[in-house]
């Protein structure tokens, strides 16, 4: 997101006919966290670090990738650095470093925490890999699918947002095998949330938008995971099975979302909402890419659907305000720290519009992509969840992963034989040593240079409580999500890790300022430690 808005960015939503897009795009188409197991150490060498790869306790090392994986490995050799070739990469590590080859998926590469096949991580990887076989109809996408669909949940209970998770993914494994388990499982999962909802989580002052937790829980909670996920997951039931029932719920879920969470004065949507009984309150601006993705996609298959144009120009309307205000300086999308965002569904969503027409959404996502190049491991082939950020050092997660998987698979499809502007940037990058914990007062540090990655251990205090805000030359960033660096969604410490990043056109000195955030009940209190930052001059 920019500092400040370019002046004229903000684009005038273009009137794109209903038919124009494309059809298999659309439709052919939080869990309570648990007590810290085992943190993970750096990479060796990794910002000073210098523990030897053979000592590092408490985690397997990767296995050796797939044949099919080494296969597309050396395929992409032939053309290296184009984004055909960064497109096999990514569909490489997906499923021969992140796919265990048993139907679930790894949380954590290089080291691995856990396996699982449940909840938005794990789900955002089999997105991408439905995107990939949506792009591609590979049929060798099929037996991963039949594998997720045997060992999803066999049920549900007390969220409103995980069951949508896995209703979405089973129904994409069932639009890629046909295999009627999935399609159950997809149906029941929605089923449980849509039949409880009047008694569990339809409640409060603003009974049309759902609790995250049955009854509000502990934190009052109402999550536009639940919300946008519920469409996603009724429109690709109605397309599956045709029942009108499905695209009544959803497009009444889709007028209460936007009734509640999107901000005042924009097209953009925030994620978190507290209903106390007697008001509704918004956490103000919480851009969250899986969220502001997801409406953006529920606008055209609803649009699609319905031949009702209104809901392509909100989604446009949307798209265009994330393209505008959502990048740094550069224009390039940064996605702030919160751990328990995914960015699929935004790529997703930007190349429906951008092969139905939109212009701007092709740039946008060719932009992220040719950033993003410079955000992969060479070593594991595993992205940053920034896309203008330098590779990761520590641990890669499915949360953080799954964006640049996506976004290297659309970029191969838009266009194959172009290659990212600066692969190497971040190799011209230097570490600063400066270790500061915001304890009450901001801290802040300034440079000078075209690139800065601020750097330190996400869930350091884990796993949920601890966020704060972010100041850039003294003006707060339009997202205000600032850097939630307490939330890890694996339940490990992970150092060495981008807990921030940011560009410029060019060189000049810059101060960036970290400063408490508001407390919630969702992100708890104020917390910032920083190791010391990378910086491009």
């Amino acid at each position: 997101m920019r500092v400040r808005p370019r002046r004229g960015a903000r684009l005038t939503v273009r009137k794109a006919a209903v038919a124009g897009l494309l059809a298999v795009v659309l439709g052919g188409c939080a869990t309570a966290p648990t007590p810290i197991i085992n943190g993970f150490p750096a990479e060796p060498g990794a910002h000073g670090s210098a523990v030897p790869l053979a000592d590092q306790g408490g985690a397997a090392p990767a296995s050796p990738p797939t044949t099919r994986a080494a296969a597309a490995q050396t395929a992409a050799a032939r053309h290296p650095g184009t984004y055909a070739a960064l497109g096999r990469q990514a569909l490489a590590t997906l499923e021969g470093e992140y796919y265990n080859g048993a139907g679930r998926w790894n949380m954590c590469v290089p080291l691995r925490c856990f396996t699982s096949n449940r909840d938005w991580g794990a789900d955002s990887l089999t997105y991408v890999l439905y995107l990939h076989w949506l792009l591609t109809r590979d049929r060798r996408v099929a037996p991963i699918m039949n594998a997720l669909a045997t060992t999803s949940p066999k049920s549900h209970s007390g969220l409103s947002d995980v069951p949508l998770w896995d209703s979405i993914a089973a129904a994409r494994e069932y639009q890629v095998t046909g295999n009627r388990e999935a399609l159950s499982k997809a149906e029941a999962y929605f089923g449980y949330v849509a039949g409880n909802a009047p008694r569990l989580f339809a409640l409060g002052a603003c009974p049309s938008v759902l609790y995250q937790h049955a009854g509000g829980g502990g934190t009052q909670l109402k999550t536009l995971e639940s919300g946008a996920n519920y469409v996603k997951a009724a429109v690709l039931l109605y397309q599956i099975t045709h029942q009108r029932s499905y695209l009544a719920q959803a497009e009444n879920q889709y007028q209460a979302v936007r009734q509640y969470f999107m901000s005042p004065g924009t097209s953009l949507y925030t994620v978190y909402l507290f209903d106390n009984g007697n008001s509704c309150t918004q956490v103000p601006a919480q851009y969250y890419a899986s969220v502001n993705g997801t409406m953006i996609w529920d606008g055209q298959a609803l649009a699609q659907i319905t031949g009702q144009s209104s809901y392509l120009n909100e989604a446009t309307a949307t798209a265009q305000a994330v393209a505008a205000y959502l990048g740094d300086g550069t224009g390039v999308y940064a996605d702030l720290q919160a751990e328990n965002d995914i960015a699929e569904p935004l790529i997703e969503a930007m190349y429906g519009l951008a092969t139905s027409g939109q212009a701007f959404a092709r740039h946008w996502l060719l932009a992220a992509a040719s950033a993003s190049a410079a955000s992969r491991n060479a070593r594991t082939g595993a992205y940053g969840r920034f896309f203008d950020g330098p590779p990761q050092a520590g641990p890669v997660t499915a949360w953080q992963v799954n964006g640049g998987l996506a976004l290297a698979q659309v970029a191969a499809a838009l266009d194959p034989a172009g290659r990212p502007a600066r692969q190497g940037f971040w190799a011209r990058a230097s570490f600063v040593r400066d270790e500061q914990a915001m304890s009450g007062s901001p801290v802040s540090f300034s440079f000078t240079g075209r690139a800065v990655a601020i750097i330190g251990t996400i869930g350091e205090v884990c796993c949920t409580d601890g966020h704060a805000q972010v100041l850039i030359d003294g003006t707060q960033t339009f997202d205000q999500t600032g850097i939630w660096q307490n939330k890890s969604s694996s339940d490990r410490s992970l150092p060495d890790s981008v807990l921030f990043a940011w560009r410029w056109p060019r060189s000049g000195r810059h101060t960036i300022e970290i400063g408490p955030a508001a407390t919630n009940a969702k992100q708890g209190g104020s917390f910032f430690h920083m190791t010391g930052y990378d910086v491009v001059r």
